[in-house]
Parts: structure tokens; C-alpha cells; sequence
């Protein structure tokens, strides 16, 4: 009887069974769906910093037929030397195709002690006080991930290159933003980078007990502005006072113009033992596709950006660095001399700046003259005045627009300046864009041409 019972409710209990198995397994699927969905892909260092203007840019200038003058770069080529000695590095050793040390080419690390040692006034150990990266954008960010932890406030002079911003929060840091600040040129007289100035007072409001780092550029791009000696003890002052670290981005520092002298902030009374110094063989050389940089420091610093170094890259291109090895011992025989690349690069690219400052100028553009470096500002408060209304996004600062206008409708390249400010910021310095004069004959040829059109435009 209950064997009989059983066999009549089972076809009965089954199905029903099923159903609630069935159900509580499409349940557990939904949830597992959404925990999976929950779950963020992305590190959260990410968080805020994926938007790069950069590449809406670059998108530009490759839809149009354009004049690019926006990106930093010389369209020509490398010195003859330079050329050269990639090419034996290419060709000549095969061991040069093989790994070579983590922290940099022996022949490299040793040029540079010597070469900078000798500018800093210290005594470098190549095994030590040099590491090699790459790029100097390899250095920045080494020396972020080495230094700056959760919570730690990294002080960025601004207008900054953009990087440096990310770079801090990627760290877990906080970056705290000081402005230069413009003043008025004489009348009748070209604003220069000279006039954009720390203001003391603000600038030691800045340091707290949490900052770790400060960091500078000189020259500064996208400004052009070179550092005094007096501004650079200004600094260096309060990173003392504050024990806080300076990250010296000095990637120009052979691009001076009209008698400015670059100062390493390393080389002040008091600050080796408390500054990394970055270089760049693309900008010393004009060669930035070889992505050779370094930066040097003392041992009790570098050796934590070595932590990073040999956990992450562990080792740069050996032939590149080879190349870059022998173009520092030909200038370091040439240095000083009519004969030193160091010289004959600003002495060439002086005109450039002043003749694109004239082109510039004569479609009511006002150029800043920069010190130093690649780059030029130029001020568009006039168009800003004249044509408010460009189009763009409500909230897109104004010189984002102009230079997507002046893109499509002038074919020239340019890049707005406020991108290099900090949000907070940007509606304050939205009436610039950057130039980059170090380019090819050809190229400025170019430009005037698109000039030369734009002003018969102008002409009632």
C-alpha cells in the first residue's frame, strides 16, 4: 500500500521539485550576474583620470588638412652624430641586441654621472645616483609609485604638464595646485613668460604636514617660463623647511633663449639630498621616439624608484641607450664650444620662435615670448570677445572650442592651454592656446601660408 502510494504521489512531487530546483538555480545565476556585474573592472586608481584631451586632438588633426603645430615634436632630424650613432648601435655589436643592466647601459650611466655631476656640483655614482628610463615619462611615473602614498599631497605648479596630475592620483596622493600668475606687459610690448610669477605667500600656504613632493618644471611647458634662481631658492626654501621632496622635470633645460640660463633647483645649497632630476635624450637630441630618459638623485631616494623599476619595466631598449651613450660623449667633448648640439639647437630654433611670434601676430593672436623650452601661449581674449559663441558643449572652456574652430576652419593645430590647469582653474586661463615653433622650414613655410589666407579673410 505504501509502496503503491509512493509510486502514485512521486510523478506528482517531481515536477514540482524541479520547478523550485529550477528556480533557485535561476536565482543563484542572477545573483552571481550581479555580483559579477557589481564587481569594477578597473583598478580604482582609475578612476576620473581615463579622459585624455590629447586624443580628441590628434583625432583632429588627422580628419583635417592641417598645419600640426600642437604636438611637441621636431619634424626634422636628429643631428647628423646622433643619426649616426643609433645607426652603429643597430648594427654593429649583436650584444647590443641582448638584455644589458636593469638600472641602465654601463656606458650610459656613466656618461651621465660624469656629464651632470660635473652641472650639479656633485660627485655621481653611476651604480647609484642614475637610473635610466624610459623616457622621462618613465621617470615621472617611477618616481610617483616610489614615493607618494595614500593620502600624501604632491604641491603642481600650474600651468603643469598634464601627466603629473594623474600621476598623483594613480599613487593614491592628492595633488594641491599653485597657479603662476600674470602680469600686464609695458604697453605696447609682447607679454613674456617672465611675467607669470609665483606668489610667495600663496605658494607657502600650500605646504601642510601631509605634503610629500613638490613638483617643478623649468623650462615650463606649456608656458616657456624659466626659473630664476631667486624663484627656484623661493622653492627650494620651503621644501627644506617642509623636509618635502622636489621632483624637478627638466626635460628643456638646453632650449633657453635671449641670455636665460637654466638652473638645476639640485644644484642650490642644501638640495641634492632632496631632488630627483629628470632629463630626456628625445628633447637633448631631438630624437623622442627613442624614449631614453633618467633621472638622477641621491642613493636613498633613487633606490625605491629602483623598487619600482626593477618590478615593473626592469629594463630599457639596450641599443637605444647605446645611441644615447655616445651622443653624451661627443657633446661632453663639444660642451661650451660653437660645436655643442647643447648650443647650436636654441641658437637654431630662436628664429623659428620669433618668426612664428610674427605670423602669429599678424591675425591679431598675442604671442607670450617664452624663455625656454619648445613651446609659445598665445592669447585669444580678442576672438574670445569678438566670437563668444563658437560652438562646443556648454561647460567646454572656450579655448577647447576655438582651437577645435581653428582646426576645421583655419588648418592650424594648436593646443588650448587650459587642459594644463586643474579643473578648479581652467574657466580662469581658458583664453590661450599652445604653439610648438620647433619644427622644420617647411613646416612654418606651411603655416604662413594658412596665415597669409586667414588674414585676407580678416580685410573688410
Amino acid at each position: 500500500m505504501l509502496r503503491s502510494a509512493a509510486a502514485i504521489s512521486a510523478p506528482l512531487v517531481w515536477p514540482l521539485w524541479e520547478r523550485k530546483a529550477g528556480a533557485s538555480l535561476t536565482l543563484a545565476r542572477c545573483l552571481h550576474q550581479t555580483l559579477i556585474m557589481a564587481k569594477q573592472l578597473q583598478a580604482r586608481r582609475l578612476n576620473g583620470i581615463d579622459h585624455n584631451p590629447w586624443v580628441e586632438f590628434i583625432r583632429l588633426a588627422k580628419e583635417y588638412d592641417v598645419v600640426n603645430l600642437g604636438q611637441g615634436f621636431p619634424d626634422f632630424s636628429p643631428p647628423d652624430f646622433a643619426v649616426q650613432a643609433f645607426q652603429q648601435a643597430t648594427s654593429g655589436d649583436f650584444m647590443l641586441n641582448q638584455y644589458t643592466m636593469a638600472f641602465g647601459y654601463p656606458p650610459l650611466t656613466k656618461i651621465l654621472a660624469s656629464f651632470f655631476g660635473k652641472l650639479l656640483g656633485q660627485e655621481l655614482d653611476p651604480l647609484k645616483n642614475v637610473l635610466v628610463t624610459v623616457g622621462a615619462y618613465g621617470a615621472l611615473f617611477t618616481a610617483f609609485q616610489a614615493l607618494v602614498d595614500e593620502g600624501d599631497e604632491v604641491i603642481i605648479i600650474e600651468p603643469a604638464f598634464d601627466c603629473y596630475e594623474p600621476m598623483t592620483l594613480m599613487a593614491g596622493g592628492r595633488p594641491v595646485f599653485v597657479s603662476l600668475k600674470p602680469s600686464p606687459a609695458a604697453k605696447g610690448q609682447l607679454e613674456s613668460s617672465n611675467d607669470w610669477q609665483l606668489e610667495p605667500t600663496e605658494l607657502a600656504s600650500k605646504f601642510t604636514p601631509r605634503t610629500k613632493a613638490l613638483v617643478l618644471n623649468t623650462p615650463n611647458n606649456p608656458l616657456g617660463k624659466v626659473f630664476s634662481k631667486k624663484e627656484l631658492e623661493l622653492v627650494a626654501d620651503l621644501c627644506q623647511q617642509h623636509d618635502v621632496l622636489c621632483i624637478s622635470d627638466e626635460v628643456y633645460q638646453w632650449l633657453v633663449y635671449d641670455g636665460h640660463q637654466h638652473v638645476s633647483i639640485a644644484s642650490l645649497p642644501g638640495m641634492w639630498e632632496q631632488t630627483l632630476t629628470i632629463g630626456s635624450a628625445g628633447k637633448s637630441f631631438s630624437a623622442t621616439g627613442w624614449k631614453v630618459g633618467w633621472v638622477m638623485g641621491p642613493d636613498r631616494i633613487l633606490k625605491h624608484l629602483r623598487t619600482v623599476h626593477q618590478n615593473s619595466i626592469f629594463h630599457c631598449p639596450t641599443q637605444a641607450q647605446a645611441a644615447v651613450a655616445q651622443c653624451f660623449e661627443r657633446e661632453q667633448q663639444h660642451f661650451g664650444q660653437p660645436s655643442s648640439y647643447f648650443l647650436q639647437l636654441p641658437q637654431t630654433m630662436k628664429p623659428n620662435r620669433d618668426h612664428m611670434i610674427r605670423s602669429l601676430q599678424s591675425v591679431g593672436l598675442k604671442p607670450l615670448i617664452p624663455q625656454g623650452s619648445y613651446f609659445l601661449i598665445a592669447d585669444i581674449s580678442d576672438f574670445k570677445s569678438k566670437m563668444p559663441d563658437l560652438p562646443g558643449a556648454e561647460d567646454e572652456p572656450y579655448d577647447r572650442r576655438f582651437a577645435k574652430w581653428m582646426i576645421k576652419n583655419k588648418g592650424l593645430v594648436a593646443i588650448p592651454v587650459s587642459i594644463f590647469f586643474s579643473q578648479p582653474h581652467q574657466k580662469d586661463f581658458d583664453h590661450y592656446i599652445r604653439f610648438c615653433f620647433v619644427k622644420d622650414e617647411a613646416t612654418l613655410q606651411a603655416m604662413d601660408e594658412r596665415i597669409q589666407k586667414w588674414k585676407k579673410e580678416l580685410q573688410p
